[in-house]
């Protein structure tokens, strides 16, 4: 990285030492997270990319007086060597490596290690606490973050205007949204909930905002009771009138500042308070307890709910699909040609470039709101970084026999996409069409799994990997997330991966499937769709609902990178419909020039 960031950040690292010698205490942990222990992160909350210069979307940093460490998942392992210096921060893995084991390897006896209670959840609070106190020490929450006392030019808390969500796209009202909610706080022996994740908030209220980028969020907590009732803890400034309107003003609006006075009067009433030890600061729970509160521990009584998607949920989802699927072969006919006539040029065809047109392209789509995330562009190498965001510096041309990988979504009023497609600009070599292959085989594996009732996407996760274990290979991230409805592009609790989920799969429930490999220093693989779990009948011989997957994302797979030989005839089969599918349903949105385009890049194999 440059010597001038290492020297900012240094800067940075010393006077957060100094203010922490100050407080009397001997480290601080500052995770990514804000509040609302999400990863949709404003400005104002961006402390530890301030800090170290790290800029992926899940992380944590530990700062003792002598070092400091910082920890990121298996996404993340090449990004943060870019981004962080080693003279100030050793790296760890997030997992492998967590961080309650490195204080436990690195705190001496009597040192007083503090965390910002709003920033982390009583279980993650738990394992620090275990680390810590192994090695002799205490781990302290501070009243005011150490910080923000130093950072002088933090930007303000977002402030933007909240919008009411149709009906017609949210499927159900936010009257009929409460009292189901109601009902599954009294199956929990529960008088009420703290809900602190905001796609909670706004799906049980019916609104939505843009208080982050990318994702239609107003950040903000809520009280929701027994009866239906809810107390929403919002800026003032940020409800519109259309928007009380919408709720029907059965929502009681407050002040975030009154939540915590609020809640010590509920203990006081003696509610039963379910709170979800997962989600909720640990302030929360620890305000609740030191006022007599009775808890319940629970998961998050809407997360469930907004993870099975509704009837007009699921058809605006598939309406997006086809819409955003003609966006996304526009792009496609666009960057491999144009990328291969400019490769070698003075003026080649590079990521920023791509990802720009590619923005371009969906703002024509109807419904159209924002892009869903940052998008991913990769050439070459930069490929090969799970979660790259490109910028203006690390920008590469895409160049002729590369691969280039691109993931990109988008918001639409009617649905959330994600998808990520890798294509070949010139001619791709042997490995990569065997690494491209097994990718597909494991893509296509886990789109054609049937599966019992009960099934845990833990259980799903190796058909994705078989191939590519077959052959001593495999990528270090999840296969598959929940998705929300023009929400998250990333929502639980639902997912496919090595580590277990809290959840078993049900039908409604929409995630992606997203297997890949990754060869550091020359590129990366991956291919993404979307899916919707659904009934597939019953077990054969057994009273046990039987399930599977209907895939929603339309858009060419590049045949150039395939190599036929590894496919057995049924993976033929399955790829040969899936474009079959893609033509029938993408064509009629196509000018003659790109049906054309389709028809040629979709033959059957």
């Amino acid at each position: 990285m440059p010597e001038t960031a290492t020297l900012d950040h240094a800067a940075r690292l010393k006077a957060l030492r100094d203010q922490l010698a100050s407080e009397g205490v001997d480290g601080f942990i500052i995770p990514r997270t804000d509040e609302h222990q999400g990863e949709y992160v404003p400005p104002q909350a961006q402390r530890l990319a301030w800090l170290s210069g790290f800029t992926g979307s899940a992380g944590l940093a530990t700062v003792l007086m002598d070092r400091a460490a910082i920890f990121v998942d298996g996404r993340y392992t090449i990004q943060v060597r870019q981004e962080v210096s080693e003279q100030l921060f050793t790296y760890q893995h997030l997992v492998e490596e967590p961080a309650h084991q490195w204080l436990e390897d690195n705190v001496s006896a009597g040192m007083r290690i503090a965390y910002d209670p709003w920033l982390q959840s009583e279980n993650q609070i738990k394992a620090l606490r275990k680390g810590v106190e192994k090695a002799g020490a205490v781990l302290v929450p501070l009243s005011e973050n150490p910080l923000d006392k130093v950072w002088l030019d933090q930007p303000a808390r977002p402030c933007t205007k909240s919008m009411p969500y149709d009906l017609k796209h949210a499927g159900k009202s936010s009257r009929d949204k409460r009292e189901e909610v109601g009902k599954l706080l009294t199956k929990s022996d529960a008088d009420c909930a703290v809900l602190s994740l905001p796609d909670s908030v706004a799906w049980l209220l019916n609104v939505r905002g843009e208080d982050v980028d990318h994702t239609p969020l107003v950040l903000s907590f809520a009280v929701v009771h027994v009866d239906g009732a809810v107390q929403w803890f919002v800026d003032s400034e940020k409800v519109t009138s259309e928007t009380l309107s919408a709720l029907d003003n059965q929502v009681e609006v407050a002040e975030p500042g009154t939540l915590e006075a609020r809640l010590e009067v509920f203990a006081r009433e003696g509610k039963k308070v379910l709170v979800d030890p997962a989600t909720c600061p640990e302030r929360i729970t620890a305000l609740l307890e030191e006022s007599g509160a009775q808890l319940v521990r629970d998961m998050d009584p809407v997360s469930l709910p907004k993870a099975r998607k509704n009837t007009s949920e699921l058809d605006g989802i598939r309406a997006a699909h086809v819409r955003d699927g003609a966006a996304m072969v526009r792009f496609l006919k666009w960057v491999t040609e144009t990328a291969t006539e400019r490769a070698g040029t003075d003026n080649p065809v590079t990521e920023m470039e791509a990802a720009e047109k590619l923005r371009v392209f969906r703002e024509e789509v109807p419904l159209y709101k924002d892009i869903s995330f940052d998008t991913i562009s990769g050439a070459g190498p930069n490929g090969a970084l799970c979660h790259y965001k490109v910028s203006d510096e690390s920008s590469l041309p895409l160049n002729k026999d590369e691969i280039f990988l691109i993931d990109s979504g988008g918001q639409y009023l009617d649905g959330t996409t994600d998808i990520t497609r890798t294509v070949i600009i010139g001619t791709p070599n042997a490995e990569m069409k065997d690494r491209f292959t097994r990718v597909l085989m494991g893509h296509i594996s886990l789109s054609t799994a049937k599966f019992p009732k009960g099934t845990n996407g833990i259980q799903l996760d190796s058909l994705a990997r078989r191939p590519l274990w077959d052959a001593g290979l495999d990528y270090d991230h999840g296969t598959g997330h929940g998705v929300g409805c023009f929400l998250g592009v990333h929502e639980g609790p639902q997912r496919i991966a090595k580590a277990s989920s809290p959840v078993a799969l049900e039908p409604g429930m929409f995630l992606s499937n997203e297997p890949g490999y990754y060869k550091a220093g020359e590129y990366g693989i991956r291919i993404e769709n979307l899916m919707i779990v659904r009934d597939a009948g019953q077990m054969v011989g057994l009273d046990i609902p039987l399930y599977d997957f209907e895939t929603v994302t339309l858009c060419p797979i590049d045949l150039r990178l395939i190599e036929p030989a590894l496919m057995s005839t049924a993976e033929i089969k399955w790829l040969n419909e899936y474009h079959a599918w893609v033509r029938k349903e993408l064509t009629p949105l196509l000018d003659e020039e790109h049906a054309a385009w389709l028809e040629t890049v979709t033959q059957s194999i």
